[in-house]
């Protein structure tokens, strides 16, 4: 992404289109540094394709990019199009993807740092995509892959769930914690979950054995023993929640780096910082578990591409109990 456009250009069949709209930012700050550009059409190489987007997730890693909160993304990658996740459909395919895929097939993706969600038409590599399964539609699409798959790695790679455990989850009615407490059910762990009263009949429905008020009920005090601690709030909840794991427990944090010597003082361990990354296994079993009805995607709120900004306010400054979806067609 360090050049001076941020979607890459090449030569492009007279058939195709020779633009499309995408959300760039140049510098960091507000809201109001964010544009959305006509930008020249990005060419697929060899594995990669190009699809044509029809909606892309909002997460709070949009909002933290444009402030320049986001490590991966600095000063020597603007201009940068934001978002990571998106739901589209095949428009052409590089000289080794042809045998994979077809013009129109429908395509969700997860992609890296390197390339930005939230445009018409988007570069995405063959093992960052999946195939739509049947039934879902293209906003419930998209707003599964990052949420969804910072869940799966952080419940299952980093924390190593298993059939019979007990986690508990903090977060629990946000974005990542719908999918976390879901795919926990699933698994067959035993699940305590926190969030504010509002969400307390939300975290019930989504399957939880023991849904927490953190407002009013203390976690530490009804979540004993447990396996992981999943932690999406960071603070004085994590400060709380190393007394709650058994000896040899694990506590999980998509937020900050964990206190090592914390984690040693009570027995316990924590996994390092870590993002999620691409895996279309992963998300193509994610994406059967959503069709299939084991999961589901609550979807809230959507916004055309041009009012990403209040977008991503909805995401920064509200309480917003499940994803936030940009319509692009």
């Amino acid at each position: 992404m360090a050049t001076d456009n941020p979607m890459r250009e090449s030569e492009t069949p007279e058939t195709a289109p020779r633009s499309g709209r995408a959300l760039v930012i140049s510098r960091f700050g507000g809201p109001e540094v964010m544009e959305v550009r006509d930008l020249p059409l990005p060419v697929p190489q060899d594995d990669e394709v190009l699809v044509r987007v029809h909606a892309a997730s909002v997460n709070p890693v949009d909002y933290k990019t444009r402030e320049g909160q986001f490590p991966p993304v600095g000063e020597a990658q603007l201009p940068a199009v934001l978002g990571r996740d998106l739901a589209g459909t095949i428009e052409t395919f590089g000289t080794r993807a042809h045998y994979m895929v077809r013009h129109g097939d429908p395509v969700f993706a997860f992609i890296d740092f390197d390339r930005g969600a939230q445009a018409d038409y988007v570069i995405v590599k063959a093992i960052e995509l999946c195939a739509i399964p049947d039934g879902l539609d293209m906003t419930t699409a998209a707003a599964i892959p990052l949420a969804a798959m910072t869940a799966w790695q952080g419940l299952f790679d980093h924390g190593g769930l298993q059939s019979g455990q007990r986690v508990l989850i903090h977060g629990g009615a946000g974005g990542v914690g719908q999918f976390a407490v879901q795919l926990a059910r699933w698994k067959g762990a035993e699940v305590f979950a926190t969030a504010g009263p509002d969400d307390q009949e939300l975290l019930r429905d989504l399957g939880v054995d023991r849904a927490i008020d953190h407002t009013s009920e203390r976690f530490e005090e009804i979540a004993r023993d447990v396996d992981l601690v999943f932690d999406l709030i960071d603070g004085e909840t994590r400060a709380r929640s190393w007394g709650t794991l058994r000896q040899g427990g694990i506590l999980v944090s998509t937020v900050s780096e964990p206190d090592q010597a914390e984690a040693t003082r009570h027995g316990v361990r924590a996994a390092p910082r870590w993002l999620a990354r691409p895996n279309a296994a992963q998300l193509g079993e994610i994406g059967d578990l959503v069709a299939n009805g084991t999961v589901k995607v609550r979807v809230v709120q959507t916004f055309p591409l041009d009012q990403a900004a209040a977008a991503q306010q909805a995401q920064a400054e509200g309480h917003v109990s499940g994803k936030i979806v940009l319509t692009l067609v």
